[in-house]
């Protein structure tokens, strides 16, 4: 079977400390081979409080191994209340010390990306903890607006940055598949953190570059617009990436902010305003 899909209609998680007041989120995810590959080295989690995409790095039976290592790490934060950036920490550098031992002995060794987003509501207000290593996304819907919270830790992302390359030109480049940080690789993990209040009426995206390889931004967030559930966002995405050619696994998962009692803030995000960069 190319494809797996994981489709939760809806569920509540009670604020702490105040009676009857809850977050109510609708998630889906979706994961595809695609046309050319023969593999599907991505993993996926959606085990509340944690919601992450690894794309893996070194051949079948290293690339899917070591994305695995990675949401099975961060596993062990599902069903946790209370879960800060040290936890997050904490289960990417076991993953990488797990994957460093699963690449032993091969000869390109083995490494993943990972993005994802824990939902906090131990602290004032309740917030997503965006987290990144590497080139797999996180973006943010909201009034219309997408806009993309983690930045890419890629070659050609530097060479964006440094005025070099046009981001337009960055997906066509042939350095594009060449991250500058991953899980694995005898490293010290390194990620990167957001913090990302959470709103009634928002929406995440997280996705592997399979995605963002075959779509331009406008086109992602036509499909975020179109009012669809988090299972048909999503399924729509998979599919319109395949249509237009598919080269790579593809992995989605849609979060709905359904009701965040209180919290009614509707501003964009963007790092260095109303989110926090670590």
């Amino acid at each position: 079977m190319t494809r797996h899909g994981i489709d939760v209609v809806r569920e509540s998680f009670p604020l702490p400390g105040r009676d009857d007041a809850r977050v109510t989120l609708s998630w889906a995810a979706v994961t595809d081979v695609g046309h050319r590959r023969h593999a599907n080295e991505d993993s996926v989690i959606v085990a509340p409080p944690v919601f992450a995409v690894a794309d893996g790095m070194g051949g079948h039976a290293a690339g899917d191994r070591a994305s695995a290592a990675a949401v099975d790490r961060l596993s062990a934060l599902a069903g946790r209340g209370e879960v800060d950036v040290s936890d997050v920490g904490g289960a990417l550098s076991l993953a990488a010390h797990d994957i460093d031992e699963l690449a032993e002995g091969l000869p390109l060794g083995a490494g993943t990306t990972v993005t994802g987003a824990v939902l906090d509501l131990g602290g004032e207000r309740p917030q997503f903890v965006v987290f990144n290593v590497g080139d797999s996304r996180v973006y943010r819907f909201a009034d219309d607006e997408l806009s993309q919270v983690t930045h890419d830790h890629s070659v050609v992302q530097e060479l964006v940055d440094a005025g070099v390359l046009a981001p337009h030109e960055a997906e066509s480049h042939p350095e594009s598949n060449v991250v500058t940080r991953a899980l694995g690789f005898h490293e010290e993990p390194r990620p990167d953190y957001w913090m990302l209040p959470i709103h009634s009426g928002m929406r995440l995206l997280l996705c592997s570059d399979g995605l963002t390889k075959e779509l331009p931004v406008s086109r992602i967030r036509l499909h975020l617009a179109a009012r669809l559930t988090a299972a048909e966002t999503a399924g729509a995405l998979v599919d319109a990436a395949l249509a237009a050619g598919g080269r790579d696994n593809i992995t989605v998962v849609v979060v709905d902010v359904l009701d965040a009692p209180g919290y009614t803030d509707t501003s964009v995000y963007n790092e260095g305003s109303t989110g926090a960069r670590g």
